[in-house]
């Protein structure tokens, strides 16, 4: 193969630092030197519409599509990506080919008002894009205002210093991988505030039959991320999932089994529905789905009308 591989990236620091992370375990197992490689930055439509909520623009293929289409045309080897930002369905010819070791999947609250969601002042602002992420906020605080917050973390971060909100939620492995876990001021637990499903996880996106590139990074897959991957995936995937639907899921990989949690949730946050699977690990993905159908059955499929 050429001498120089190619990956594609977002241009956020969080983005280039994931990039730069997946670079670093590649270099160091397989002896390749830094200049065997080349960052390649990639403008995204996610990166520039920052005026509406990604539901009404068009859901979270936005984050992925040109740096997709650059993976097509070969102008890239490989893409580097947040797990929670890839759609369920790819476009065809390319694979999910490597999952990183995940960090912490939780979300954490960055409060200016109070150090916790559950301190903040009646009808206080609460930032956030993300529409799980504003219903759980609503289920535990009807009373509180949330506001629409786009932008990369340091953009999110300038607007609560710049007073337009109280507060808003991150997801922790991301502050983790930019060293600021300073500014943070409370975890949120997984059980009452479940993460997307892939939040933490850094994937690698290549062409099908690219066989070059796929035993390279097979010696950086992590198998248990994988795993607990397809199970969230599959998930989401039976339940349509995008960024219009508030939806929650965590799997983890524990001695050959998968534990899952899944949550749908409606958009103000006034209904709910939770399920929980386990089983083998070599079942992940069926374990995702058929939980995916146990919460559908139980809420009902009015519980989606006029919403997903």
């Amino acid at each position: 193969m050429q001498t120089t591989l190619k990956i594609g990236t977002r241009g956020s620091p969080l983005a280039l630092a994931q990039a730069h992370e997946a670079q670093a375990r590649l270099m160091a197992a397989h002896g390749m030197p830094v200049e065997a490689f080349e960052v390649v930055v990639i403008s995204t439509s996610g990166d520039r519409i920052q005026d509406r909520p990604l539901a009404e623009a068009g859901g979270k293929g936005l984050f992925t599509k040109e740096i997709e289409e650059a993976l097509l045309a070969r102008r890239i080897d490989i893409a580097v990506h947040s797990s929670k930002d890839m759609p369920t369905v790819l476009p065809d010819g390319l694979e999910l080919s490597a999952f990183l070791p995940r960090e912490d999947a939780r979300d954490a609250f960055v409060g200016k008002a109070a150090k916790t969601i559950a301190g903040l002042p009646q009808g206080a602002r609460v930032g956030s894009s993300s529409l799980r992420r504003q219903s759980l906020i609503r289920r535990m605080r009807p009373d509180l205002e949330v506001v629409m917050f786009r932008g990369n973390v340091q953009t999110r971060l300038r607007k609560l210093d710049e007073g337009v909100a109280d507060g808003t939620i991150l997801a922790y492995a991301g502050l983790k991988r930019l060293g600021l876990e300073n500014v943070i001021t409370d975890l949120m637990p997984l059980d009452t505030f479940p993460p997307a499903p892939g939040q933490g996880a850094i994937c690698i996106e290549s062409r099908v039959g690219d066989l070059d590139v796929e035993r390279m990074l097979t010696a950086i897959h992590d198998v248990p991320t994988g795993q607990a991957l397809a199970c969230e995936r599959a998930f989401l995937a039976a339940l349509d999932g995008s960024c219009r639907t508030p939806i929650a899921g965590h799997a983890t990989i524990s001695g050959g089994t998968v534990f899952f949690a899944g949550l749908i949730i409606s958009p103000d946050g006034s209904q709910s529905h939770e399920v929980r699977a386990e089983g083998p690990a070599q079942d992940a993905a069926r374990i995702g789905e058929d939980a995916a159908r146990t919460v559908r059955a139980r809420a009902g499929e009015k519980f989606f009308d006029g919403w997903a």
